[in-house]
């Protein structure tokens, strides 16, 4: 990953507000679109010139090229604050994110993602490194991936809170991203079809797995959908033990028995 500097300059008088709500709502176009990661983006105010740090996928994440409808719309907003588009200025790598893929059209994908991850959740599944949103097709998901995000977002939340393990939501939260009857659950499922759909390329949902009786039980276990065999003889990439092809679902062995 990359860290930019945007740069915005004013053409005209403004107000604070104007050119909060203006370059806030760029960002988070940006961010459903999968050009900028995370959710916070500080703005500073430098001699006039109004200044926001963000970490991108790529060294050309910010090409117009990426742009969504909603980012494009976003951009031509600037003027109603009276703000010219931004100048990007790429400041160095990331040193403390992963790098992101460099095949976009692997044999296959996996929706993949954790409480500590920023990246994007499709990740190549030859290599488990993340493919960037913006580079799936146009009409993936109405111009732009927000969808993806807020499940991102959404899943992250529900792992930080059971691996907390501090209050009763706990329990609720480890429904959400173990059980396959959940709506976070079948809310990403059917993003991961309508994404396999787009690309043409198999894309797989990760079960998250924690509990169970024992290790007999666990490595005997079937798939959550079609309850058909998917025990791997390795876990692929030392995470996914469970792959049904049918079904398109990875699993881990249960945390608790590794």
């Amino acid at each position: 990953m990359y860290v930019v500097e945007l740069q915005f300059e004013c053409f005209d008088n403004t107000t604070v507000s104007a050119v909060d709500m203006a370059i806030n709502g760029l960002m988070d176009a940006l961010r459903y679109n999968g050009q900028v990661l995370g959710r916070e983006f500080p703005i500073v105010m430098d001699d006039g010139i109004f200044k926001v740090r963000a970490v991108c996928p790529e060294q050309d994440s910010m090409h117009s090229n990426f742009h969504s409808p909603q980012v494009k719309a976003s951009l031509n907003r600037l003027s109603q604050a009276s703000l010219l588009a931004p100048k990007v200025k790429l400041l160095g790598r990331d040193l403390n994110s992963e790098a992101a893929a460099e095949n976009f059209t692997p044999s296959w994908q996996v929706i993949y993602t954790t409480y500590v991850h920023t990246c994007s959740p499709l990740r190549c599944g030859e290599t488990l490194m993340p493919i960037p949103l913006y580079r799936l097709p146009d009409a993936t998901l109405n111009g732009d991936h927000k969808a993806v995000v807020k499940w991102q977002t959404e899943w992250q939340a529900c792992d930080e809170l059971q691996m907390a393990g501090g209050c009763k939501a706990e329990h609720a939260a480890l429904h959400e991203i173990r059980d396959a009857d959940s709506d976070l659950f079948r809310r990403g499922w059917d993003i991961r079809g309508r994404i396999e759909f787009m690309t043409k390329i198999p894309t797989y949902y990760y079960q998250y797995r924690v509990g169970g009786v024992s290790l007999e039980s666990e490595l005997s276990r079937r798939c959550p959908k079609c309850d058909g065999e998917w025990r791997q003889a390795e876990p692929l990439h030392g995470i996914f033990l469970f792959k049904c092809d049918d079904c398109r679902i990875v699993s881990n062995l249960s945390w608790d028995f590794q």
